[in-house]
């Protein structure tokens, strides 16, 4: 009977956060959104002389580890979701991507490369054209990318000699024929023409302040840098010089580059780390559909022997106190929790193994404190899957997660890898799980050497627009919503929320109901006709 009762769990069954709501605690006057800072630790730190009572306190978690996000945001390890420019986009907001190692190291490290080319204000140009090209060709050009600035180079490509720019301002259409060389019309580096004016640009390295006011005093909207041999190697837009000043929570290292995080796996880290690490990555994160294993395990502690704290690494997933403390101990900086849970995963379906993201978030964060008052080390959680509205971030965050990994989310902004599709609902785009025959990412499943059944779905979800636009409107309510629970931060958030399970009828309370859609309003009058007769 005690046997039984260590292995079957009946104290609670597993949650959602669909079954919570949070209630509400004192919102004073300095609890407006202006105030609130989502800024949360990825990486594992040590404090000296903790107390291993009261646990962490605000200003060791808000200033002890090596690495933050400014918000709390993620994109997943997905083929479908996290590419090069949704990791440019998600940094500047504040958050950061994980290019996803379902492909070969050189294309993986590939990515991870273009978006370390790409600094804060500093554009890798991306309309290239060489000097004996026509205008037809300019203007064909400029429909395909919708930029109107074109790079006039030796060879043609973004980082060959710079002879010249070429704007819309350069040409009148009609005017000029559409057969006239571009190098007539474009402004030059250099001319013999006295007549003509030459460009201005920069050579050497530069900052974005530099920049700044150089492109302030010159009265330009656009800045080449030039290296010494005069090859270009970015532009300086005044647009995106003016989003920079004005974003201050963007994601970014020590050289103004936008940060990266990429994932690996169990069979081939040892190659595909250090390529990895050259390309310039900022974070690691091992892709595992169960990473409580001894794989895994084995690879944190291979990698670290190696690497010490030079690189962050990541691990899980994990659902359970026991998969916490495994990889706690092994030595990742920070721990993902959730099997399951994903819109596009049937782990649970095909296996019966996993747990509500709910209840594995309770358990995990218990884990995590726990080990932070034996230990003194404290280790991120991140809360992976298992979110389908803005309302369960904050339910997920209220819980002890310190950050989110997201990837449905993600897969409907513009910019995630995948094409978009008309279809006669409205634009689409595809996502496909990392388990399914799709992305042949067997990898990620320790122990298998192949596929031999799926453990993820293909389908599609709705293109909801640009990614800045859906993650401020999704930050707006993470905000509203700290500020009713009375807390500035998501550490006050993590220990002052009270949560509490609800009923089905809360569920059905929860969302508009008793009201006649607009959909219904040709109802209205067969209703008003048998108005005493109807049961409402």
């Amino acid at each position: 009977m005690d046997i039984i009762a260590k292995r079957i769990i009946t104290s609670d069954i597993s949650r959602t956060f669909y079954e919570f709501l949070m209630i509400p605690g004192l919102t004073r006057k300095k609890h407006t959104a202006e105030n609130v800072s989502l800024r949360t630790p990825l990486a594992r730190f040590q404090v000296k002389n903790h107390d291993p009572v009261k646990g962490i306190h605000y200003n060791e978690w808000e200033s002890g580890s090596r690495f933050y996000l400014n918000i709390p945001f993620t994109s997943a390890v997905m083929q479908a979701v996290s590419g090069p420019e949704l990791g440019i986009t998600l940094a500047q907001q504040g958050g950061l991507s994980f290019i996803y190692q379902s492909q070969s190291i050189d294309s993986q490290a590939a990515m991870v490369s273009r978006v370390k080319r790409d600094r804060a204000g500093f554009i890798e140009s991306d309309a290239n054209l060489p000097p004996n090209v026509t205008l037809e060709d300019a203007i064909k050009l400029t429909e395909k990318t919708g930029h109107s600035t074109i790079a006039v180079t030796e060879n043609g490509t973004a980082h060959g000699k710079l002879l010249g720019i070429l704007t819309d301002r350069d040409y009148f259409r009609g005017v000029h024929p559409l057969e006239m060389k571009v190098k007539k019309l474009m402004t030059p580096v250099v001319t013999s023409d006295t007549s003509r004016r030459t460009l201005i640009y920069h050579e050497g390295d530069i900052s974005l302040d530099e920049a700044t006011r150089k492109i302030a005093r010159m009265k330009i909207s656009c800045l080449p840098v030039l290296g010494k041999d005069g090859n270009l190697q970015s532009m300086i837009f005044r647009k995106d010089v003016m989003e920079a000043i004005q974003n201050k929570g963007q994601l970014l290292d020590e050289e103004q580059r936008r940060m990266i995080g990429a994932g690996i796996n169990t069979r081939d880290y040892k190659e595909r780390v250090p390529a990895l690490l050259n390309a310039g990555v900022d974070v690691l994160c091992f892709d595992s559909s169960d990473g409580y294993n001894e794989w895994q395990g084995d690879a944190i502690r291979k990698l670290r022997k190696e690497y010490g704290n030079e690189i962050i690494l990541g691990g899980g997933n994990v659902v359970s106190r026991d998969g916490f403390n495994y990889l706690a101990r092994a030595g990742v900086d920070f721990i993902k929790i959730g099997i399951g849970g994903g819109s596009i995963c049937i782990t649970r379906e095909q296996k019966g193994i996993g747990l509500g993201q709910a209840s594995a978030v309770i358990d995990v964060v218990k884990a995590r404190d726990d080990y932070f008052k034996k230990t003194g080390v404290y280790i991120p959680t991140c809360s992976d899957g298992g979110i389908t509205s803005d309302s369960q971030m904050s339910l997920a965050l209220a819980f002890g997660a310190d950050f989110l990994m997201m990837g449905r989310y993600f897969a409907g902004c513009k910019e995630s890898p995948p094409p978009i599709r008309s279809i006669k609902m409205g634009k689409f785009k595809p996502y496909w799980g990392e388990g399914t025959d799709r992305a042949q990412n067997w990898q990620r499943y320790e122990g298998e050497g192949k596929l031999s059944f799926e453990e993820g779905v293909d389908g599609f979800v709705p293109l909801v627009g640009e990614l800045k636009d859906v993650v401020n409107n999704s930050l707006d309510k993470i905000r509203a919503s700290m500020c009713n629970l009375g807390s500035l931060s998501l550490y006050d958030l993590n220990r002052k929320a009270v949560l509490k399970a609800v009923s089905q009828a809360t569920l059905v309370e929860n969302a508009p109901h008793d009201i006649l859609g607009a959909g219904d309003l040709a109802r209205l009058d067969s209703i008003a006709a048998n108005y005493g007769k109807t049961q409402w």
